[in-house]
């Protein structure tokens, strides 16, 4: 199983969170149609636009805590089964309708669904990669899942936009979902009960504290997330539009759009030897949100579209490489591994959920009143740089703590040998 679990637990996890970011970017993509025939365009845009697209992060955020928490002591196998087949059933079913209400119970299904799944993830990382492995296999899991969907989503999904409607997109994605990911996983993913590196059932079902999430400094990295999530929210659900409001039209809104994400494939591989040979996990991290966010704040310096375009492209791949691969194993270092998934899905459901939905809403309702999606990116910057700074902060408090644990043992041991 050694070889092969990377094809079989990484692989399938990968092709599971990549079919889950399209899934999520589909109304994105053909959200000018969909405004179209159930209504709400013109003067309603801005405002039910934003609902439909943020409604999917507020049952994402809602899932991914409770989701994180009440699935604990069950085998995530199933979970991610079940949740599959659920939201991939309501992708299918917005295919068919045509009303706003439908649309948006479909979209908060495809959230609470999805917020569920994801913090099963991390478990089967822990459970089935041994520490020295981890890095390598959040960055395959989730990382490249992500990125992936993203950098080629856009470009394989507007073209079908723009042949055969938005309804096919909805149908395709769905289908691929109930007829491919499902199955696959029913055949590939292992109970838990055979991994390597399974937590003990005692341990699984110790009490959930504070001080198991790792006290208050899970509060700095809560914060951090919440900062990305604005950041790769705010851009994510809007960035079809934003690039075409700066001259990016057809198939060349498509590259546009994927531009970052593609930044993010690649700058990933020597991001993560930078951060493996120097061990500087946390520095890093931060400035993948401090650079970035000085990159968007310089938006309205720049006149043109493409000289805008390079600023988001290096500004969502840097902190897409930087920041992403590193937060996880972070995380997964300063927590008890009971805690694994809960803090995984509180630390997503209200970084991505939460920030998620506060950045969708800011920056159509500053393009509402600007006329410009570009506002809104200037202030996703701003406070992305205040989560690098809280990063840091974190940083400092994990070395301090760490200096006192060692001068405690140091006195403890010192005593015993007198």
């Amino acid at each position: 199983m050694t070889q092969s679990k990377w094809w079989s637990i990484g692989g399938s996890l990968m092709l599971g969170l990549c079919v889950a970011y399209l899934d999520r970017t589909t109304l994105s993509v053909g959200l000018q149609s969909v405004a179209q025939d159930m209504g709400f365009a013109g003067e309603r845009f801005a405002v039910t636009a934003s609902l439909a697209l943020t409604i999917f992060l507020l049952g994402y955020a809602l899932a991914n805590v409770l989701g994180g928490i009440l699935t604990r002591r069950f085998d995530p196998k199933p979970v991610v089964i079940w949740t599959f087949a659920l939201w991939s059933a309501a992708t299918v079913y917005v295919g068919f309708t045509s009303s706003l209400v439908v649309l948006l119970v479909c979209r908060l299904i495809l959230g609470v669904a999805e917020g569920v799944y994801w913090p099963q993830q991390s478990r089967f990382a822990k459970a089935w990669f041994a520490p020295d492995e981890r890095t390598k296999a959040n960055a395959i899991i989730q990382y490249y899942g992500q990125y992936l969907a993203l950098a080629f989503g856009f470009i394989v999904l507007t073209p079908i936009y723009h042949a055969f409607g938005w309804r096919s997109m909805f149908f395709l994605m769905g289908g691929i979902g109930l007829i491919i990911v499902v199955p696959l996983y029913m055949a590939k993913l292992k109970p838990e009960s055979e991994a390597p590196y399974r937590t003990p059932q005692a341990a699984a079902s110790g009490k959930l504290t504070f001080a198991s999430l790792g006290g208050a400094p899970f509060l700095l990295l809560l914060l951090s997330y919440v900062t990305q999530g604005m950041l790769f929210w705010g851009v994510t659900l809007w960035i079809p539009l934003a690039v075409q409001s700066v001259g990016f039209t057809g198939m060349s809104q498509a590259f546009a759009s994927s531009l970052p994400y593609i930044a993010a494939v690649l700058l990933a591989l020597p991001m993560s030897r930078i951060s493996d040979r120097t061990g500087k996990r946390v520095l890093i991290a931060a400035l993948g949100l401090l650079i970035p966010g000085v990159l968007m704040m310089l938006l309205p310096l720049v006149s043109s579209g493409y000289a805008k375009l390079g600023l988001i492209t290096v500004a969502l791949g840097l902190y897409a490489s930087s920041y992403t691969p590193n937060i996880w194993s972070i995380l997964q270092s300063s927590i008890e591994p009971q805690a694994i998934g809960p803090a995984s899905g509180i630390i997503n459901g209200i970084g991505a959920g939460g920030g998620g939905t506060i950045a969708g809403f800011l920056v159509g309702l500053l393009y509402r009143s600007t006329g410009s999606y570009m506002s809104g990116f200037v202030v996703l910057g701003a406070l992305v740089i205040l989560g690098g700074i809280s990063l840091l902060a974190y940083g400092r408090v994990q070395k301090s703590r760490l200096h006192r644990d060692t001068d405690a043992r140091f006195v403890h041991g010192t005593r015993e040998a007198n």
